[in-house]
């Protein structure tokens, strides 16, 4: 797999809380170039970059981020909101400590609330894997997939672990065949890129792939 293959599965991301539109816009100018899946950046900044892109790049953004404790409501605006400003793709983090409290309906609702807030987008929905016990991954698996959602996703970027390719396997042999897999987090090579795809991953969440070929 060759790195512009890779690339094009990448959604190339932006999410420091120190973030500025100066640097927002390069990393649009960035995926526009190099033909990333999409561009992922904080939700004040997405109505800026779609009058920007228009329509040449997808917009990628962040609900409940990073830590997913938010009220459901608070997530269905975040959804609706970032959905007017032009998002084409919503990353939202569940609820961890319902997931914690085997509160798996609690769980289960909370995704479906966004997933119709999103309005057709695309939905991926992150566990933060290394918060979980293998027991609690696998049920997590099954949730997300009766869930309606698009993606299930490993990690924020901002927890104490990142994706591994022992993790994006368990994803892939434990959700349903329509739900695809993003890992994220600590993704620094093209080697570990492609060793995730090869796990089992259909998109991946990175901020340092695209400066490797620039």
């Amino acid at each position: 797999m060759d790195q512009k293959e890779i690339l094009s599965r990448v959604d190339h991301t932006i999410l420091t809380p120190t973030a500025t539109w100066e640097q927002v816009k390069t990393v649009c100018d960035e995926g526009r170039t190099f033909g990333t899946a999409s561009v992922c950046i904080p939700p004040r900044f997405v109505k800026r970059a779609n009058d920007y892109m228009g329509s040449s790049l997808k917009i990628c953004t962040v609900v409940g981020f990073p830590n997913g404790y938010n009220a459901p409501e608070v997530k269905v605006f975040e959804t609706e909101d970032a959905i007017r400003d032009g998002a084409d793709e919503i990353d939202m983090v569940i609820n961890q400590g319902l997931a914690k409290d085997g509160d798996w309906e609690g769980v289960l609702s909370e995704i479906r609330a966004v997933k119709a807030s999103c309005k057709g987008r695309i939905l991926k929905v992150i566990v933060e894997t290394c918060n979980f016990s293998r027991e609690e991954k696998v049920t997590l698996c099954r949730v997300v997939s009766m869930s309606g959602a698009d993606f299930i996703k490993t990690s924020t970027g901002f927890g104490a672990g990142g994706a591994t390719a022992e993790d994006v396997k368990l994803l892939r042999e434990n959700v349903s065949p329509d739900l695809r897999v993003k890992a994220a987090g600590g993704i620094r090579t093209f080697e570990q890129a492609q060793a995730l795809l090869e796990a089992g991953a259909d998109r991946i969440g990175a901020s340092a792939l695209v400066g490797l070929v620039k």
